[in-house]
């Protein structure tokens, strides 16, 4: 029996060792930013698009804030699509400045069909953009936004994928989860792969699209995680997602359990959903011509199925500590001490992130539930497997308007 285990469970190891291995040594990609030689004079204009539903609490916010941007005014507009909306949305953004369009439609529902509803309309306004970017309603925006993305396109950068940082990661554990979550993932993720040459992948809001790709290829990302579906179909075409960190722009983050739980089984879903249609091409063709960036792709693509094999694996791992009934390669191939560093270098990876985010020393206490937060996308990541076909949305309501110049103020008294 201990046989037959050995070679059972040596897929698994190996999957195990490689994946950890490759993230650990491309996280570290992540800590160090190069010396940017920037061109901020404005010169690229921009449709800044907001897609609402039922949003009047916080879009007035947002809508204030993009007009205060730094950069000239003829430079952009901002485009609200009030979505099936049955709330004051529209008349509140419209009364702050955006031109807003109305759109109802109860078979199409989800952010994917009103973006690529409003961009329609903007290819036939009378005005041409050299690009959109893409907010949600619940954001606020950083000063320099639009310098830093009109400095990357005209660097010939086609898609960037801005900062993301919290706005309340106050708020409860929950958000500071969140917050977390996005800290690291800014540097182990985005900032790594472009620092390796790699492509990133759109975030969901904070996104910048050239308008001539977005005309050649067309949007077309309509599933429940439609920023990653359009990456996927963008590099699949040979186009980079690259990535902008002095871009920021501030989310909200939900405040409760079970609003995180519905927020993240979305994502699961739509992650399963645009993995099953592109991982393999994306795989097979960047093993035909020799492209690093698709198959990479592929590999963060396949988490999924990696979090649920690994799962499995440190499952039964801990019955053999007690009980051995097969042998781990580890033991044979990779010292204890290599091991420990690969497995324990994920934590410190969290800690180092949050120093340099320079996060206030009263949020560190928001560790302690962390591991809690990223041990239940195991159960959101297998409801994602059953639930892939489900295209039905889950609107996150929005119940806290913070303004720009509360988080100003914010951000000033934490230096």
């Amino acid at each position: 029996m201990k046989y037959i285990l050995d070679y059972l469970l040596l897929p698994f190891q190996i999957v195990f060792l490689l994946f950890s291995s490759y993230y650990f040594i491309l996280s570290i990609f992540g800590f160090f930013k190069p010396k940017e030689k920037k061109d901020l004079k404005p010169e690229k204009s921009f449709a800044l698009v907001v897609a609402a539903h039922n949003e009047e609490q916080v879009i007035g916010s947002l809508v204030e804030n993009l007009f205060i941007l730094d950069y000239p005014k003829e430079l952009y507009d901002v485009f609200v699509v009030a979505d099936n909306c049955t709330d004051k949305t529209a008349d509140i953004a419209a009364s702050k400045g955006a031109i807003v369009y109305k759109r109802f439609d109860n078979q199409k529902k989800g952010k994917g069909y009103a973006l690529e509803w409003m961009f329609e309309k903007i290819w036939k306004y009378h005005k041409d953009y050299d690009a959109v970017v893409i907010f949600d309603a619940d954001n606020l925006v950083d000063s320099n936004f639009l310098k830093e993305m009109n400095n990357r396109l005209k660097k010939g950068e086609k898609i960037i994928q801005g900062y993301i940082d919290a706005k309340n990661p106050g708020d409860t554990w929950i958000s500071a989860s969140f917050a977390i979550s996005f800290w690291v993932i800014n540097r182990t993720y985005h900032m790594a792969k472009y620092n390796a040459g790699l492509s990133t992948a759109l975030g969901g809001t904070g996104m910048c699209i050239s308008m001539d790709v977005l005309k050649e290829y067309g949007w077309g990302a309509v599933c429940l995680t439609e920023d990653l579906e359009f990456s996927m179909k963008a590099l699949n075409n040979g186009i980079r997602t690259t990535y902008a960190p002095d871009a920021i722009v501030y989310d909200e983050k939900v405040l409760t359990f079970m609003q995180s739980w519905r927020q993240r089984k979305r994502w699961a879903q739509g992650h399963v959903d645009v993995a099953s249609r592109f991982c393999l091409s994306l795989f097979w063709k960047g093993i035909k011509n020799k492209n690093l960036m698709m198959i990479d792709a592929a590999l963060h693509l396949c988490q999924p199925f990696f979090l649920i094999a690994v799962s499995i694996f440190i499952g039964i791992s801990y019955i053999n500590y007690y009980v051995p009934v097969y042998t781990p390669i580890f033991e044979k191939i990779v010292p204890v001490e290599v091991w420990f560093v690969i497995t324990g270098g994920q934590s410190i990876f969290t800690i180092l992130c949050m120093l340099i985010q320079k996060v206030p020393v009263k949020l560190y206490k928001n560790l302690l539930g962390y591991p809690i937060f990223l041990l239940s996308w195991l159960p959101i990541t297998i409801l994602g497997f059953i639930y892939k076909n489900d295209k039905n949305w889950s609107h996150t309501l929005h119940t806290r308007n913070i303004s720009y110049n509360e988080l100003a103020v914010e951000k000033l008294g934490k230096k």
